[in-house]
């Protein structure tokens, strides 16, 4: 299953869908940078490709951390990076009058894992008419999830998917449930989300740790079992990020691993 957007391309492609783009907005280089290469590659592999960025850091575990480079400014370079590359967008929202504000910018609202059940939050979301993805809750069954999906169905908007991203595995890891991404299947797109899946959260700097790692292997199990997308950050130098560099992909593996899953992709059709 595709996400119902009109600026997709590809969409006769028997590939995944690919959701990519650096964890935050930091400047309209890196934006640019990453989303370059990521569109190139869509191109290269054929996979329908979205931008991701987020125009603002809200869940920080300490004050002094990075939270953007204002909102407007950081939406205004997601906007100009679509309409350059001809490809969707999509940021994540945090407070109800995000949803209007962003939604004049992007195709796509990101629900975060941590409001997932934040019912206010959902219908504003629902209410613009965008896509709306929803971030499975480090705390939630798979199951639960058709109730945060039902949230957006029922406000008449039925352009919806899920984020996996992990369950909580005791205080400081996450773990990946792939039985859960045939379940949750039977209420809309999923999209497994490898590399904050392989976060450490809540280390004792304060500051979240990752296991990039294991990205690879995390991509290659979710494109077998059968997931509809793949959502991934990436940056030129993650360990220069202002955000979630822990757990991002370099942005020279990228092709490496695309070619490796289309490649899995098209065995298991």
């Amino acid at each position: 299953m595709l996400l119902e957007l009109e600026n997709i391309r590809y969409k006769d492609s028997a590939n995944f869908f690919l959701v990519a783009g650096p964890c935050s907005i930091e400047s309209e280089e890196i934006a640019f940078q990453v989303a370059e290469k990521m569109s190139l590659l869509s191109q290269q592999f054929k996979i329908p490709y979205i931008f991701k960025g987020s125009f603002k850091k809200a869940n920080r575990s300490r004050i002094d951390s990075y939270t953007g480079i204002g909102d407007e400014k950081a939406l205004e370079i997601i906007k100009k990076v679509g309409m350059h590359y001809g490809v969707p967008t999509t940021t994540d929202i945090h407070e109800n009058e995000h949803a209007t504000l962003a939604a004049k910018y992007v195709d796509v609202l990101q629900i975060p894992a941590f409001l997932v059940r934040q019912t206010d939050l959902l219908m504003a979301a629902a209410r613009t008419g965008k896509t709306v993805t929803l971030k499975k809750g480090q705390f939630l069954s798979p199951e639960s999830m058709k109730f945060a999906v039902d949230k957006i169905k029922d406000l008449g908007n039925k352009k919806v998917a899920i984020i996996e991203r992990g369950n909580s595995f005791g205080y400081t890891d996450l773990i990946v449930d792939f039985r859960g991404i045939p379940t949750m299947q039977n209420y809309a797109p999923v999209i497994l989300d490898i590399t904050h899946s392989l976060q450490q959260p809540n280390q004792s700097s304060g500051i979240t740790g990752g296991k990039p790692e294991l990205i690879e292997t995390i991509a290659k199990a979710g494109v077998a079992v059968g997931v509809d997308g793949i959502f991934m950050e990436t940056h030129p130098d993650p360990a220069k990020a202002k955000s979630d560099g822990a757990n991002m992909l370099k942005l020279d593996l990228a092709e490496g691993l695309l070619e490796k899953l289309t490649r899995i992709r098209a065995a298991i059709l």
